[in-house]
């Protein structure tokens, strides 16, 4: 029943933060339009709190090694 599109088959460990911003762009605009269907509409609201899970974990990821920096700026394995 749910529509999936080809960011939602796209892995989570091969998609790139950069790609998830990129789609929660486009999901932005297609909301903002006034056609979009109420379906339309939840599906993108479903699609974009996923992605923004995603981005968070990857974000607090990322804080995580820079928190392991050692003095001589490379990063410790953990």
């Amino acid at each position: 029943m749910a529509k999936q599109t080809e960011s939602t088959e796209k892995k989570e460990e091969e998609r790139t933060l950069e790609e998830a911003f990129l789609r929660l762009d486009e999901i932005i605009q297609k909301l903002e339009k006034k056609d979009t269907t109420l379906e339309d509409s939840f599906l993108g609201y479903q699609e974009g709190i996923e992605l923004i899970k995603f981005c968070n974990q990857q974000i607090d990821t990322v804080e995580k090694k820079i928190l392991v920096l050692n003095e001589e700026g490379e990063a410790d394995e953990f």
